[in-house]
């Protein structure tokens, strides 16, 4: 059997995302929490992944650090053993999972983190070009998956997946900066992730830090 660190922030959605997976699959692991303000913490991840983005995998029953999320959940289905399966074995739904968990990533995650991270950059460096396009893409993500998920429970196939892992944690974080109000049937998709044991409790983890994600003021 594996051992198993993941080297993560409660409140990083890319590390929510790999969580979800390992909480449905019942992997057994240890949370490394990552302080990046901590100069030796930081040092300590960046000589464990030079590229310092998280969250990363270490197995070291094999030796091996595996970083990006969709590549770890891969090598868990892989090396770990799982209550359930995150990837359809059929390879044409498979192919249909990791299409729709890359759109996630790219249109959702990306612009998200895009306007977020903007509002906590000092006066003077901020990007409203860059925020503005990220809201464009935001909109247009939106109504791509809206339209997908008509008549659908989960993202890709009949059960919760790989793609579900990655909409989460997304649509969560984008509804706080472009409310899903408008779109009824996303809203409905995010409360039935909500409602996934596995989601529940990764929020339920983060509530402590939640007061450090900027909020957009809305009526």
């Amino acid at each position: 059997m594996p051992d198993l660190t993941l080297h993560a922030h409660p409140l990083s959605s890319y590390c929510w995302k790999v969580l979800i997976a390992l909480y449905e699959a019942g992997t057994a692991f240890t949370f490394q929490h990552l302080d990046l303000a901590d100069p030796s913490a930081r040092a300590e991840f960046y000589a464990l992944w030079p590229i310092g983005k998280m969250p990363v995998l270490v197995d070291a029953t094999a030796g091996r650090t595996v970083a990006e999320t969709s590549v770890i959940i891969e090598y868990l289905e892989r090396y770990a053993p799982a209550a359930r399966r995150m990837l359809p074995t059929e390879p044409e739904e498979a192919l249909t999972a990791r299409f729709w968990d890359r759109f996630c990533d790219l249109y959702l995650s990306t612009p998200m983190q895009k306007v977020v991270g903007d509002r906590i950059r000092p006066e003077g460096s901020r990007d409203p070009f860059g925020v503005d396009e990220a809201r464009r893409t935001l909109d247009a993500a939106f109504g791509v998956l809206e339209a997908h998920m008509q008549g659908r429970e989960w993202a890709a196939g009949s059960s919760f997946g790989l793609a579900d892992c990655a909409a989460s944690p997304a649509l969560f974080y984008a509804d706080q900066i472009a409310s899903l109000r408008e779109r009824p049937v996303l809203a409905a998709y995010l409360a039935r992730l909500a409602a996934r044991p596995s989601f529940a409790r990764v929020l339920d983890e983060a509530g402590p830090w939640m007061h450090n994600f900027p909020r957009e003021n809305r009526p």
